[in-house]
């Protein structure tokens, strides 16, 4: 069957024979004609290993073809995640030499649209560099904090050395660095089954000599705030860039007393501190309210009175609800209730349960700042669920901006995933 498939192929003109091949369903085919760039697992007909080696590994550069033997282009297999295949060129049987070259080319296109959506200025030197599929390079993502770049390789095709030595050279070539450390997602690291990669530096401007605890840390500046970032601290791999814009329109909103729920390292709760009386900060992760506490004191400027909670935002919610407690600003930013479909209805309640309290809380005319990560629930449902909230809660709320992530995430038309981020911005009456 794998000789048929491939000859098949042939006529048609693109993949080579030595090289593996993937055989997808149907409807696979319908949506790469369409411009989605993932395959499932549940969508491969079959596996064709490269006749050379006779073998197809995980990580390995293949082509793609549909069930009559018609090339869709090349992809990187992974042999453990159910996205089974990441498109990364339209042209069959792409080596891995040509595959790099592409890595090279889309980084340098991806470098400068960055200096369009996110020059580097005082108020500014914090950005997304790459963003993966968004930028044509599936399962890269390189984030930049002052004059340190983090670098994710979240694939099995690019957690490789040959992947790390071009990206480093590209970053290293055209940005003015310190350090590029490379610092895994921890549970896509699992889904991929891939290995911790070494906690050295990829790239070092102070060379061997410099302490290692010195390269990893670093002070950055988002919307004229400073922050602190430590790469080798917190249970993230990131600050919370793609939300840069949407701390600075919270910031135009917000009066009064504020409560952030979920502040993480205290984003919302300090932009708010310019505006506010008071703001009060909840996270259920004591080490990340202890840097929100020091992004605090780089900020002594901040009118607003600051503080923390350690606390579950659901009991939390609960119990200021039930005690009365009113503010003229709540903010509800948590991590993605639904990591995978099938936890989506799971997550609308918990959405659910947080707005509505939330909405109870404010007085009126008071501002809700409600956000979702999750890609798994789309912008109507999560719009749908504060909708109802709104409803139980016999309030009239206005929404005043639907917001996304910033522009250097940008998202892919043809692939919804990288549509991710929601932030709704509401009056309540």
């Amino acid at each position: 069957m794998a000789k048929i498939v491939m000859e098949r192929a042939l006529r048609v003109g693109k993949p080579q024979a030595s090289g593996p091949a993937v055989v997808i369903q149907r409807r696979a085919a319908d949506r790469l004609r369409a411009g989605h760039l993932w395959v499932y697992r549940s969508d491969v007909e079959e596996l064709i290993p490269s006749l050379e080696t006779g073998s197809l590994e995980g990580g390995a550069l293949v082509t793609v073809v549909d069930s009559r033997g018609i090339p869709l282009g090349s992809a990187l297999y992974s042999a453990a995640s159910q996205i089974a295949l990441r498109v990364v060129s339209a042209e069959a049987a792409v080596t891995r030499e040509g595959y790099l070259g592409l890595v090279r080319e889309r980084l340098v296109a991806a470098l400068a649209l960055r200096e369009v959506l996110a020059p580097e200025s005082g108020e500014n030197d914090a950005c997304r560099l790459v963003f993966s599929e968004a930028d044509g390079l599936p399962g890269i993502v390189a984030d930049k904090y002052n004059d340190l770049v983090i670098l994710q390789l979240l694939t099995q095709g690019t957690a490789q050395d040959d992947v790390r030595r071009v990206v480093t050279e590209v970053l290293t070539e055209r940005l003015r660095l310190a350090t590029v450390v490379e610092r895994p997602d921890p549970r896509v690291r699992e889904l991929e089954q891939l290995a911790a990669p070494s906690p050295e530096a990829l790239y070092a401007a102070g060379g061997a000599d410099e302490s290692h605890a010195a390269k990893l840390a670093t002070v950055f500046t988002i919307n004229g705030l400073r922050l602190h970032f430590d790469s080798s601290a917190g249970q993230k791999t990131g600050a919370f860039l793609d939300q840069r814009l949407n701390y600075a329109a919270a910031a135009r909103y917000a009066k009064g007393q504020a409560l952030d729920i979920c502040t993480y390292q205290g984003g919302f709760a300090l932009h708010m501190a310019q505006r506010c009386e008071r703001v009060t900060g909840v996270d259920a992760s004591r080490a990340a309210l202890e840097v929100a506490d020091r992004n605090r004191e780089l900020n002594p400027e901040l009118p607003a009175v600051v503080d923390w909670i350690e606390a579950d935002a659901f009991e939390l919610l609960r119990a200021y609800e039930a005690s009365g407690n009113k503010y003229d600003t709540i903010v509800l930013d948590p991590p993605a209730f639904a990591k995978t479909k099938r936890a989506a209805e799971g997550a609308l309640r918990g959405y659910k349960e947080l707005n509505l309290r939330a909405i109870k809380m404010l007085r009126p005319g008071g501002t809700l700042v409600t956000c979702s990560c999750s890609h798994h629930v789309p912008l109507e449902e999560f719009t749908a669920v504060v909708v109802a909230a709104a409803s139980d809660a016999g309030r009239r709320v206005q929404l005043l901006e639907t917001r996304g992530a910033a522009p250097d995430h940008p998202a892919v038309l043809t692939l919804a995933e990288t549509s991710y981020l929601k932030c709704l911005i509401c009056r309540v009456g």
